[in-house]
């Protein structure tokens, strides 16, 4: 399921504004839609729906219904635990890959600078990095890390392609990004890029040196293809037979698919009545379930270092709650300072001499530094002494 980016930015004020949401972020990655957000609202498969409802079209090729289907709702701690194991890898195919912790902290950036955070995610997102670093430091969970984009060019390369294999790329998204990288760093440099956007595909074929077509030029383009490398938000094949078939412009030759969008972009006809090495991401499972295996051991270690995180998160989450409620005690007390010399002692302040005024002022003064302090290390003492 995903979420189509344009204008996305602007909806999510929307709905920001509409449903009294405090604080909300969203993120995507190749196989998640998430929507991080901080509400007094009740969040419950009802809300879900008028929330995605009120996006307005938010949805790409896919039903609110199937969206809320396979949506999962987690609040309060279990919002917090689900996002740190998120960020540390552990709900990811590939146990012990880095790239979900960048693809979050960008997520997060993006909507901060939108303005649609603000104080309580900010925490969140500190305690979300803290947590990561520690168990990517403390723990052997990315030994040796791999990435689905890493597998998928480990197979690929399998296959010993020349290096001036024609190679399309359809979707510009991060997810090709990525892979193009790889393909860069070992010298291919034969490439066409397909996309809903052109702007996003010309940058993209900048990068690789190669050309850009809008999506709908896949049925016209007659130059030949060697490996097509596929992630797009699609949810009904891409890479149809009649697709297929223009692609090839009478070629019989096997061809490469690397398929790494869910659901596949490619239509399994495809695969049924043409010769196809076909790479995918449901066929890099029994290599995730290995690498999952052997960082089996790791895995109680990062939960015992989520779990601390948690504790210490919600303890450092009350006193920023007192900070925050205390914020007026400044205030009250330089009104009762104010109150108590111009009105209450207003007479006896007058008959006193400048040097009697000055003292006067100086332990007022005092007072007032240490009375606002007090609150704030006798409420710290508590909530300390509590856990």
């Amino acid at each position: 399921m995903v979420i189509c980016q344009e204008n996305l930015t602007e909806k999510l004020q929307q709905v920001k504004a509409q449903f009294g949401i405090s604080e909300i972020f969203y993120l995507a990655t190749c196989n998640r839609v998430e929507f991080v957000m901080i509400t007094s609202q009740v969040v419950d498969k009802a809300f879900a729906k008028e929330f995605m409802g009120a996006l307005n079209m938010g949805l790409c090729h896919v039903s609110t219904s199937a969206f809320l289907d396979a949506a999962s709702i987690y609040e309060d701690r279990e919002a917090l635990e689900h996002l740190l194991r998120t960020s540390c890898s552990l709900e990811s195919l590939i146990v012990g890959e880095k790239e979900i912790l960048a693809q979050i902290r960008k997520a997060y950036e993006n909507c901060k600078e939108a303005g649609l955070t603000g104080d309580c995610l900010r925490m969140f997102m500190n305690c979300v990095v803290k947590t990561a670093k520690e168990v990517y430091t403390n723990t052997n969970i990315s030994k040796n890390p791999i990435s689905v984009v890493s597998l998928a060019y480990r197979k690929l390369k399998d296959l010993k392609l020349c290096t001036n294999a024609r190679i399309l790329i359809i979707g510009a998204g991060e997810t090709n990004r990525n892979i193009s990288k790889y393909l860069q760093k070992h010298k291919f440099s034969n490439f066409a890029v397909f996309n809903r956007s052109v702007d996003k595909a010309k940058q993209l074929a900048a990068d690789l040196g190669g050309e850009a077509f809008n999506l709908q030029a896949l049925k016209d383009y007659n130059k030949g293809f060697d490996v097509i490398i596929t992630c797009t938000s699609a949810t009904e094949p891409i890479i149809t037979p009649e697709i297929y078939t223009a692609l090839l412009n009478g070629d019989t030759t096997r061809k490469t698919i690397v398929d790494l969008a869910i659901p596949n972009d490619t239509a399994p006809e495809v695969l049924q009545e043409f010769p196809v090495n076909f790479i995918e991401v449901h066929s890099l499972n029994e290599v995730a379930k290995n690498n999952l295996q052997e960082r089996y051991e790791e895995l109680t270690h990062a939960e015992n270092i989520i779990e601390q995180n948690i504790e210490a998160f919600f303890v450092e989450l009350r006193q920023r709650r007192i900070e925050l409620a205390m914020r007026q005690v400044p205030e009250k007390i330089k009104e009762i300072r104010n109150t108590a010399i111009n009105s209450v002692f207003a007479e006896e302040v007058q008959g006193m001499d400048q040097h009697s005024r000055e003292i006067l002022e100086k332990v007022i003064n005092y007072m007032e530094k240490k009375y606002i302090s007090v609150p704030m290390i006798m409420a710290k003492d508590i909530l300390i002494n509590n856990n």
